[in-house]
């Protein structure tokens, strides 16, 4: 957390939930809205998640108004696990929280392990509503292990080398179609124990590396 980082509550569809939120630093005027989802609660997700904090870290440092929220059951959020769907609720709910208090700026969605699910899911839901996302940023994606939604090939997708949760080769099969690269990060794990410092990095990069090829396009 940042000095900037603020405690909230907000009304789930199985109790209150309990979230963060990270402004951008000095003051600066957020230029977006990103919301971050954690791992799977029934093994130790949170929201202080070391991915999940890095995430937040990479997108303030993107001037993006960042949004966590513990999901059902954990810590002070009031519920039980429900396998991802009302995760996906809630998660909807906390886009229209970010969306009311930021108004008229672009939303990204971000997401680590169980919390890619649950992003995928919620990417899906808005496009066929007909507000679609600026853009994903998926880690440590489950592939294989729950069903994601196919996603756009903008998507930044990394995954650790030697994850033994997820293995790369299940992420390669489900991204292959959709025309999607994976960005592999040698010798890391599921969790990228030693290796946070090149999501940070490879996330701040590559996404304004895309702004400015949006920004070259309508330039020309």
């Amino acid at each position: 957390m940042n000095k900037n980082t603020k405690h909230f509550t907000m009304q789930g569809n199985a109790g209150l939930m309990e979230g963060l939120i990270d402004l951008p630093l000095d003051g600066r005027k957020p230029r977006g809205i990103a919301l971050v989802a954690h791992p799977h609660p029934l093994y130790g997700g949170t929201m202080e998640n070391k991915v999940a904090q890095t995430l937040a870290r990479a997108f303030v440092a993107l001037d993006y108004a960042v949004a966590r929220i513990n999901f059902r059951g954990v810590g002070q959020s009031e519920g039980e696990h429900d396998r991802g769907h009302g995760e996906t609720d809630d998660m909807e709910l906390l886009y229209r929280h970010m969306v009311e208090q930021f108004p008229d700026l672009p939303v990204a969605l971000s997401g680590f392990s169980f919390g890619t699910y649950v992003q995928s899911q919620l990417a899906q839901r808005l496009a066929a509503a007909g507000t679609p996302v600026e853009g994903l940023v998926l880690v440590g994606a489950a592939a294989g292990k729950w069903q994601m939604a196919d996603i756009a090939p903008n998507t930044i997708l990394i995954h650790g080398e030697n994850d033994d949760t997820i293995p790369l080769q299940a992420v390669f099969d489900w991204a292959r179609p959709q025309d999607v690269p994976v960005l592999v990060i040698p010798g890391a794990d599921h969790f990228f124990h030693r290796k946070l410092n090149h999501i940070k990095s490879w996330v701040t990069a590559l996404w304004l590396g895309r702004a400015q090829q949006r920004d070259d396009t309508e330039d020309a």
